[in-house]
């Protein structure tokens, strides 16, 4: 169980590194599809509640391929469509960072931001202070 003081960190670096960085919404959430933080840039309406149920059955379906193929997961999936993309990273065993983002941003500016902002919540969800 996440604190108060883990909550705000979390919170204050999707705003940061994410939705500063261009990022439409993102959304922090565990594998059953509970939403623990989400942001938005303020321009469109999403329901995050519907998408974070959406999005975890959608990454558990991958899960589910990953260990047909062979592998022991696939812990990043994108979805690019003509509009809007949508970017998930798993960020440890029970969490995902779900991220949103129009054709104006590039794909490996979210990678890198994403893979920065994941290093840094598994930081604070470990308490790792250095």
């Amino acid at each position: 169980m996440l604190n108060q003081s883990q909550l705000d960190a979390i919170d204050q670096l999707i705003i940061d590194n994410l939705i500063q960085s261009g990022l439409d919404h993102v959304i922090f959430m565990d594998m059953a599809g509970n939403t623990i933080a989400k942001h938005d840039n303020g321009q469109n309406k999403l329901d995050s509640t519907a998408f974070a149920a959406l999005a975890a059955g959608n990454f558990a379906a991958v899960d589910a391929m990953a260990k047909l193929v062979g592998e022991s997961e696939f812990s990043l999936l994108f979805h690019k469509g003509e509009k809007s993309s949508i970017h998930f990273s798993k960020v440890n065993e029970e969490n995902l960072l779900i991220s949103m983002f129009n054709k104006d941003i590039s794909l490996g500016l979210v990678r890198l931001k994403v893979a920065q902002t994941i290093e840094q919540i598994d930081k604070i969800l470990t308490g790792d202070k250095s």
